[in-house]
């Protein structure tokens, strides 16, 4: 059988280099390439298609978040492996909702990382517990805090809540249209919900505008 080609991506260079030397030493594994960066990494790919990317989060101008989502609409048949330090729900949610297929955190077993690239190659996924828990919640409809939006973001929050547009959100605002859309994008990745409607369900629930408000 052919080795399952790793891409390793991190800004670290002890990383980096404890990443090879571990995957070096698999017999079915082979290091398709490091990269410094999120950018780097989706050049690599593009060239190597690589079988599974090790990717960090944290890295200087494309981070790992959006280099996953690149990387996944570049080549599909590539799975994503995170290997961060943070586990919280503003880093987690967004990761898998770009395309990442396992989340660990970087306190995992040499043995447990390679499991989860061997578990990718399979697409097989592999979860932190924490980070599952994270997950499961969510599914089971747990709401992520509001501490993750911004004071500006829960303002746009409020307005989505009371049935207002983007337009009237804006001049209330005295905002850009432009502006407001940002928001309404970073409310609904931070708070992992599909749409406006969403929104406006959780800021019901959470109490953050009053339901006989139609302002």
């Amino acid at each position: 059988m052919s080795p399952i080609t790793v891409l390793i991506a991190d800004d670290h260079p002890v990383v980096q280099q404890g990443m090879k030397y571990l995957l070096d030493a698999q017999e079915d594994i082979e290091v398709a390439g490091m990269a410094n960066g999120g950018a780097e990494a989706i050049a690599l790919v593009i060239d190597a298609r690589p079988d599974v990317v090790l990717m960090d989060l944290n890295m200087p101008g494309v981070d790992g978040i959006e280099a996953t989502r690149r990387i996944r609409e570049i080549s599909p048949g590539t799975q994503v492996v995170i290997l961060t330090s943070h586990h919280q729900d503003a880093m987690v949610f967004p990761a898998i909702k770009a395309g990442a297929l396992s989340y660990l955190l970087k306190s995992a077993s040499p043995d447990e990382v390679v499991d989860a690239i061997r578990a990718a190659a399979r697409q097989e996924a592999r979860l932190h517990p924490r980070v599952a828990r994270r997950l499961m919640d969510e599914v089971s409809g747990a709401q992520i805090s509001v501490n993750a939006l911004t004071s500006r973001e829960l303002e746009v929050l409020r307005e989505i809540a009371l049935g207002r547009n983007n337009k009237t959100i804006a001049a209330n605002l005295s905002l850009s249209e432009k502006t407001v859309k940002t928001h309404v994008s970073n409310i609904l990745s931070k708070l992992y919900l599909e749409d406006r409607t969403q929104a406006a369900v959780y800021a019901l629930r959470q109490g953050l505008a009053p339901l006989d408000d139609g302002g």
